[in-house]
């Protein structure tokens, strides 16, 4: 079993840029591949940027189309945590973002891969 919970979500203005984080628990973190979606109002849970551990210190990152250039996705192993950073955020970013534990040998991108989920944190972006 592992639960995530997600910080760093607010209200920001356009332009600026927030840090996300997740914490994981359990003893097998580095497992699974790790993930962030998003859900704005009225629209469904996409895909934004996603983490896997490759071998020691190393790591592969996918994103999406929107977030490639803008976001960065980290991971530490040691510390059970993931965290993202978005820049040059648009009001079009506001949702809630979920930090996503992903199946062993799973994508990162795929909603059905999905092994837990955390609770969610809000951000939100102003004009």
């Amino acid at each position: 079993q592992v639960q995530l919970v997600e910080s760093g979500g607010g209200l920001v203005q356009a332009g600026e840029s927030l840090r996300l984080s997740c914490v994981a628990s359990g003893r097998t973190f580095n497992t699974f591949p790790m993930a962030w979606f998003r859900q704005a109002p009225g629209k469904e849970r996409e895909f934004v940027a996603g983490i896997t551990t490759i071998g020691i210190n190393t790591y592969s990152t996918d994103y999406a189309d929107f977030a490639k250039g803008r976001c960065t996705v980290s991971r530490n192993n040691a510390r059970n945590t993931i965290s993202l950073v978005m820049h040059r955020l648009e009001v079009e970013d506001t949702a809630v973002y979920y930090c996503a534990a992903q199946r062993p040998g799973g994508s990162t991108r795929r909603l059905e891969d999905t092994s837990y989920w955390g609770q969610g944190t809000q951000v939100t972006v102003s004009s």
